[in-house]
């Protein structure tokens, strides 16, 4: 029986080693194959390498134009909001501006008022009472100095004759003129 135990162990071994033989041999062949798929992809990669690579730049160059294009497009929609935002609150900022210099036109306008100052109103009034006045004044001196100069040419013809006068009327003249 040890006879028998030790032949049966004898071709285990046998049968083991043929089978390690036949794995080593597969996997030496999947190396070789590897390393000639390696050298088959290294020389394609040299002979096809630039068109490749212009490939590449050319997917590159499409790829920043549209990236570009997109940044572009929504940098000009933020820009529109924030114009649109930078309007409203300009236009809120003037309402209370003008709201404020009603408050405090109004407020100087009542102090000043206490104080006895007259109003723009009020210098208008006395401006148009003051131009009437001139014009009715102007009106009235207007009348009695045309009497005034005919009583005087008057005076002037009569005493023209003795030529004595002539040089007062030539004076009245000029004060008239003047």
């Amino acid at each position: 029986m040890v006879k028998k135990l030790k032949q049966m162990a004898d071709k285990k071994a046998a049968a083991s080693r043929l089978l390690d033989s036949a794995l080593a041999a597969q996997v030496k062949d999947s190396a070789q194959q590897i390393w000639l798929a390696g050298m088959g992809a290294f020389s394609r990669a040299q002979a096809e390498g630039t068109k490749v690579f212009e490939a590449l730049v050319k997917d590159g160059a499409a790829l920043q134009k549209k990236t570009q294009s997109d940044v572009e497009e929504k940098v000009g929609a933020v820009a529109g909001k924030m114009t649109s935002m930078a309007s409203d609150v300009q236009a809120k900022a003037g309402q209370h501006w003008d709201k404020l210099e009603s408050i405090f036109e109004e407020r100087t306008a009542k102090a000043l008022s206490r104080l006895g100052v007259p109003s723009a109103k009020d210098v208008a009034a006395l401006t148009a009472k003051l131009d009437e006045l001139s014009a009715k004044v102007a009106k009235l001196s207007k009348a009695p100095a045309a009497k005034a100069a005919a009583t005087k040419t008057a005076t002037a013809k009569s005493a023209g004759s003795n030529g004595t006068a002539k040089p007062a009327a030539k004076r009245a003249a000029a004060r008239k003129t003047a």
